[in-house]
């Protein structure tokens, strides 16, 4: 239903208003916070690459992937907002015009329709260009600059980041919780800064 942080994890399972779903040899266990430490300090011995883990004063604790509300009173609003991270993530960190990948410290954000001619900052057209391209362009429309998009900017049916999650193996028990989500394989988790 929604991503949270580690930290808001471990609150919920602490307070007992969450308990954590871990698939273990192909089926679901469930953990409450004491069950899952004492699993946890028999698991520490022998970490795997894709675990993470976090450190306290005493012990050491296996972050859990996927934690269930024990209840709730209606499921969260999901929006997804039109920014940077999301755009450079629906565009896969690839400039539109060019087609070269790029750290997000060197891209930047190009109106299709410039926004002097009334080019609205929205998801259709805004796409993700590198600095040289975005200057090329200038205040021209694709067609006037002879450059050609690589793709139509539209608006994700799904929140980009999170597809981006979803192709590192660490999240793979995640996909199984949302089945509705098409993750494209064309990008590696590492392609993205």
């Amino acid at each position: 239903m929604h991503v949270i942080s580690v930290r808001r994890a471990f609150i919920l399972l602490y307070r007992e208003c969450a308990e954590i779903v871990h698939l273990e040899d192909g089926q679901f266990t469930n953990y409450d916070f004491e069950s899952w430490c004492e699993i946890s300090a028999f698991r520490s011995q022998e970490k795997q690459p894709h675990e993470d883990w976090v450190r306290a004063v005493q012990f050491e604790v296996q972050c859990p992937r996927v934690v269930r509300l024990l209840q709730y009173e209606r499921a969260p609003r999901s929006v997804l907002r039109f920014n940077r991270r999301n755009l450079f993530a629906r565009d896969g960190h690839k400039c539109q015009y060019c087609g070269r990948s790029f750290p997000s410290h060197q891209l930047s954000l190009d109106h299709v329709m410039p926004r002097s001619r009334g080019g609205e900052t929205s998801w259709q057209n805004v796409v993700c260009s590198c600095v040289g391209c975005n200057t090329k362009k200038g205040n021209r429309t694709p067609h006037e600059a002879h450059m050609h998009l690589m793709t139509k900017p539209i608006e994700p049916t799904a929140n980009p980041l999170l597809l981006q999650k979803l192709r590192n193996p660490k999240y793979a028990a995640w996909q199984t919780f949302l089945p509705h989500l098409d993750v494209p394989q064309h990008a590696s988790a590492g392609d993205v800064n």
